[in-house]
């Protein structure tokens, strides 16, 4: 999965919430401008990998994250290769990609590299098969340009509304001081999902910075106390201190700077806030219960209940529509075997266990309107294609075996009837996909009797 987005988005702050690890630096530095690819190991281990094929190792810095300085002129990097023991990197792997639209012009070109136009440095990130893709508060027509970018890097399947979700991030300076940000969040969210329909499946609202802090556990007992200690002021002089930075770092307050300089770090004002309403009420409250809460509050269990729901599942699909793809991709390059690669590739699909690609890829081409298909139509081959319940396939959510068989050979039928009446050639074909798909839905239902 690579998290593709502009300069200081927050990429990597949710890269190190996804790890679960504080690992990748976020501040601007010689390794935030290279892909970083963060997989599962045996032994923690940093490999940086040169554009002509040498690994040169490095350990973790002392703080545990990799080292700002890697030893090898950016330009000679290909990506860096991270393996951590972290249990959520046993099934997945995640690509931090470079900001994009950097200020200066050899960082936005760099950026740029790492999604398609330098092939050494692209490869990490063609081998995705799907982007998480990290905005702040309005999208500009450079990052729908990024994320196209993506799509021409990476398999057909890869980066579609399919396949790629988006994140607002930082949501929590939206409302500006301790104020509560998720009134605001999640209508701005579901507006930016509207705008970028074609481009994203959904668009998922997320405070990085509290969950880097809760998913990494940076946040101690001293700090919980400390906090605990700001819960006793005045309510009225707690606000006025949660004005601004500024105004935290300097007006009188029960701790020292130190530790105020080190609760801005590590949760931002809004942060300080919840947690200062949370130990209020309840001034018994434990580190390890305030870090839940504070979890929660970020909105990550959202983002990755998500990701489980769109990508984890079907990843099998995706990895096998990726390998065929490639195999086409070969076909068209080796005029001698050709015809024998695309028989093969073709006799492959016509098994009914591939049909889902052919299902993804007929939804994928409806989802991004290059195919397009009335909006009922559309999100129906959507459902069948990305799910395997068929009561949420054939919205009948409390119907039984008999009824969503029936339900399943009427879909089929008004697919066909389409394919062959009112359709043009395009549409005819993804009709033929979708009339085969919920065939193959009646059966299992059948069988399964759900």
């Amino acid at each position: 999965m690579a998290i593709a987005g502009r300069l200081k988005a927050g990429k990597s702050t949710l890269v190190n919430a996804l790890i679960g690890r504080r690992v990748a630096p976020t501040a601007a530095g010689e390794c935030t401008r290279v892909v970083t690819r963060f997989r599962y190991g045996p032994a923690d281990r940093i490999d940086v990998v040169t554009r002509d094929g040498d690994r040169h190792s490095l350990p973790l810095d002392e703080d545990g994250m990799v080292p700002d300085r890697l030893g090898v002129a950016a330009a000679r990097i290909a990506y860096v290769d991270v393996a951590l023991t972290s249990d959520r990197l046993r099934d997945l792997t995640v690509v931090d990609t470079p900001g994009l639209a950097s200020t200066d012009t050899a960082g936005s070109a760099r950026a740029e590299a790492a999604v398609g136009i330098d092939d050494d440095s692209a490869g990490e990130v063609a081998a995705a098969e799907a982007v998480v893709y990290v905005f702040t508060q309005a999208v500009r027509a450079d990052d729908v340009r990024a994320l196209q970018a993506f799509h021409t890097a990476s398999a057909r399947l890869a980066t579609s509304p399919i396949n790629a979700i988006g994140v607002l991030s930082r949501i929590d300076t939206l409302a500006g001081g301790a104020d509560d940000p998720w009134p605001v969040a999640g209508p701005l969210a579901h507006h930016q999902a509207q705008l970028l329909a074609r481009t994203v499946g959904d668009v998922v609202p997320v405070a990085g910075l509290l969950a880097e802090t809760a998913e990494a556990g940076r946040l101690t007992g001293a700090d919980r106390d400390a906090l605990a200690r700001l819960a006793t002021l005045n309510p009225a002089d707690l606000r006025l201190l949660l004005l601004s930075a500024d105004l935290f770092r300097s007006r009188p307050a029960p701790i020292g700077a130190d530790r105020r300089e080190r609760l801005l770090t590590r949760l931002d004002l809004y942060g300080i806030g919840f947690a200062c309403a949370q130990l209020a009420a309840e001034p018994r409250l434990g580190t390890g219960e305030l870090v839940r809460r504070l979890a929660a509050a970020s909105g990550l269990a959202r983002l990755t209940a998500t990701v489980d729901q769109t990508f984890r599942w079907r990843s099998d699909a995706i990895k096998a529509g990726w390998a065929l793809t490639r195999l086409e991709r070969l076909a068209s390059l080796d005029q001698q075997n050709r015809a024998t690669i695309r028989d093969a590739v073709e006799q492959a699909l016509r098994d009914p266990a591939y049909h889902r690609l052919r299902l993804l890829d007929a939804a994928q081409r409806a989802a991004t309107g290059t195919v397009p298909l009335p909006a009922d139509w559309e999100q129906e081959l959507i459902r069948l294609a990305t799910s395997t319940d068929p009561r949420w396939i054939l919205n009948l959510p409390e119907a039984d075996s008999t009824a969503l068989g029936t339900a399943a050979i009427a879909a089929a039928g008004r697919w066909r009837a389409y394919a062959v009446d009112g359709a043009g050639p395009a549409q005819a074909r993804i009709a033929h996909v979708a009339h085969r798909g919920f065939q193959l839905l009646a059966q299992e239902v059948r069988q399964c009797r759900i």
